[in-house]
């Protein structure tokens, strides 16, 4: 297993083109079945072991030759996910390393290591379709207000804020951006989703004024007690280091503007990438285009913003009854 796991990952980076984010997961969830089974498979050749054995110490036991494929069938996959039925794992925990096991052994069967693939016969339990939090358009103009665009920072902070609501990028795309992706005169920029798909996406003038106002801020060349000079000539937004700004920085930078605008409902990256997909159609943008600009592969994960709306509900309501305007 361990060599046929370290193929499937190299396959997923290479040719999937997946990001470090999936690669991580996925590394970590074949981790989890794989010491499940290493336990099960010690248990049944009678060694006295704890259910909650790590990795290290099943190694120090001699186990260290790897897992036979053969064993690794439904009956082994059903006591896996009882196991973690029985830790009381979330659905979404319980969701995802499903689907990475059903990712590893499609990987087994197309490279025919397998004859069948054992999660043909597991049944995957329905997904809970949460509807997204979005923000009214007060609340976004409140939101936005929150840096202080009087220091450096500040001003990145409300470029960023804006990038976000004028075009629905995902967290990944804003900190992956570069100067080469950017074009202030014709307001648009490149981003590279899910999958590295690039696609070409619209940006508003007030988005581009606040960029370029960053972009050519005289401190962003100049050491100061808040924060180093540009270290990282190609990234768009930088962190205080200088240095490309990371996923984690962005989401604490909103973490406290989110304590400082005292809105019930917590406001994240995405929950700007919802608000906007909403407000696009609640201004008769179609869904084939707002699945464009977002960059999802399927309609029907854009659809989910018709779901949000009361007014888009309404809307659609008469425009469907036949006597609604009678």
């Amino acid at each position: 297993m361990f060599e046929y796991v370290s193929r499937f990952l190299r396959y997923y980076k290479v040719v999937k083109h997946a990001s470090e984010h999936t690669l991580r997961n996925y590394c970590m969830d074949l981790n989890a079945f794989k010491e499940f089974v290493e336990v099960e498979v010690l248990q049944k050749k009678g060694e006295d072991i704890s259910p909650k054995l790590t990795l290290a110490v099943i190694e120090q036991k001699q186990f260290s030759e790897g897992i036979a494929l053969d064993l690794l069938d439904k009956k082994v996959i059903r006591a896996y996910l009882a196991a973690l039925h029985a830790q009381r794992v979330s659905k979404k925990t319980l969701l995802r390393r499903m689907s990475c096991l059903r990712s590893f052994f499609h990987f087994l069967t197309r490279e025919k290591v397998l004859l069948a693939n054992p999660m043909d016969f597991i049944e995957t339990p329905k997904a809970e379709k949460r509807i997204p939090v979005t923000l009214t358009y007060e609340q976004v103009e409140l939101f936005m207000e929150q840096p202080d665009i009087n220091r450096y920072l500040g001003l990145r902070d409300r470029a960023i804020i804006e990038l976000f609501y004028s075009s629905g990028l995902r967290l990944s795309e804003l900190v992956q951006l570069s100067r080469e992706d950017i074009d202030l005169n014709r307001l648009c920029m490149k981003l590279r989703g899910k999958g590295k798909k690039e696609r070409l996406i619209p940006m508003t003038q007030q988005a581009g004024e606040w960029l370029r106002k960053y972009l050519l801020h005289p401190l962003r060349y100049v050491q100061t007690k808040e924060h180093a000079a540009e270290v990282d000539k190609k990234a768009i937004f930088l962190s205080k280091w200088g240095k490309r700004i990371t996923t984690r920085s962005v989401d604490r930078l909103f973490k406290e503007y989110f304590k400082r605008s005292g809105f019930a409902q917590e406001v994240t990256p995405h929950t700007l990438r919802h608000t906007i997909a909403t407000h696009w159609l609640e201004r008769g943008m179609d869904l084939k285009t707002i699945q464009t600009l977002l960059g999802h592969e399927s309609l029907s994960t854009t659809t989910i913003y018709t779901q949000v709306s009361s007014k888009v509900k309404k809307e659609v309501y008469e425009r469907a009854h036949p006597r609604a305007k009678s």
